[in-house]
């Protein structure tokens, strides 16, 4: 990869591929204000149970009471940190999503807030969206669309609430990918948003039409804020996990994976916990597998070796998606509407003069029939 290329993403603070050899320290979240939404079961609570014993202060927010305060009473036990609380918080909900912000910085003990993992999520139990019906039956049922509103519009929701107070966080910097693993204790303090994604960001799952387009729009958050997020000194980064064997997996949906390997959560978590513990790691997608060996041919494509495998395959369950897209699919964006602002200027200003009479002409014809439409609607 060319320097030249490079330094787009080098603009935007996106740190180097990550190894997954490479080893990290989880104590680097200590003393870390995080906060999850849905942290009351399933990768939510397994992240919580992590970076609590790790010494971060963490805050978990969801629907059910019940199961959030147990987790924390349960973990604060077993870790000896008291710095743990739950909060109720509907992610589907903005005055909740507020509330759950305002409270955990009140409860943060620097006053601020150096994490947001937004992990609340839901699988369609029971697709309706585009079923076949009958046409003697009356109107169109109304498709439920509550996957949508907690996957995708609660995610905007938690993201917006992000992006106001991490930049607030007091005594925190900037992510540098160059900084010195030695120096990663010298500033707990951080500015870090993980996406919660999922397999079907990347690719659809059949009959889960609601699910893939909340994680698709996942993706695409992702990828706007990547570029963006770093005039805030905000990092942002995403983990697409495969079929994990946790709640979410419909009881269809296991009968279509029956005999095939899922993903371990114990992996989720590791991902998780080296995005989040390495204040170096920005504007990455990591998507977590089941555990597989894999051996190198030749021509240096990587192929699957078997359970056996051979003294040359390697274990892995950690891959990185999206990886050049900065450099290659982002520039030629840019490249592409450079070109139409070079044909725009081109034109000058008759074309444009020409462009805005054909546009007052249209007002004016359909001016008195958009009112009118406007009237009968209020």
């Amino acid at each position: 990869m060319s320097s030249s290329i490079y330094s787009v993403a080098d603009k935007a603070r996106q740190s180097r591929p990550i190894d997954p050899s490479e080893p990290f320290d989880i104590s680097w979240v200590k003393g870390k204000t995080i906060l999850i939404t849905g942290g009351a079961s399933g990768f939510g609570a397994s992240f919580f149970r992590q970076w609590a014993a790790a010494g971060a202060n963490v805050v978990i927010g969801d629907v059910d009471d019940n199961k959030g305060e147990s987790i924390v009473r349960a973990v604060r036990i077993a870790t000896d940190n008291h710095n743990l609380h739950f909060i109720h918080c509907d992610v589907t909900n903005w005055q909740s999503q507020v509330n759950f912000f305002k409270e955990a910085a009140k409860l943060s003990p620097h006053g601020g807030i150096d994490a947001i993992v937004a992990n609340a999520g839901v699988a369609e139990l029971n697709p309706t969206f585009n079923k076949p019906g009958q046409l003697d039956v009356g109107d169109p049922p109304k498709p439920d669309i509550r996957v949508i509103d907690v996957n995708l519009v609660g995610v905007l929701y938690t993201t917006h609430l992000a992006l106001f107070y991490l930049p607030r966080n007091p005594g925190s910097q900037p992510p540098d990918p160059n900084k010195n693993q030695r120096k990663m204790h010298e500033s707990p303090r951080d500015r870090h948003l993980l996406l919660i994604g999922s397999m079907a960001s990347l690719y659809p799952i059949p009959q889960q039409t609601l699910y893939g387009t909340s994680k698709h729009g996942v993706l695409g958050l992702f990828r706007s804020l990547r570029s963006t997020a770093f005039t805030n000194g905000v990092r942002v980064n995403l983990i697409c996990p495969y079929f994990v064997d946790t709640a979410i997996i419909t009881p269809l949906g296991r009968a279509v994976l029956a005999g095939a390997s899922l993903a371990k959560i114990e992996d989720v978590v590791e991902a998780a916990s080296r995005l989040m513990a390495d204040s170096r790691i920005n504007g990455r997608n990591l998507v977590v597998g089941p555990r597989i060996k894999i051996v190198q041919t030749e021509e240096g494509e990587w192929q699957y070796s078997g359970q056996e495998g051979n003294e040359k395959s390697t274990e892995v369950s950690l891959w990185e998606a999206n990886t050049d897209d900065l450099e290659n699919t982002d520039v030629f964006m840019r490249r592409i509407v450079g070109i139409m602002n070079a044909a725009h200027e081109m034109n000058g200003w008759i074309k444009w003069a020409k462009d805005m009479v054909r546009a007052l002409l249209l007002m004016v014809k359909e001016g008195p029939m958009i009112t009118s439409i406007w009237r009968r609607q209020n």
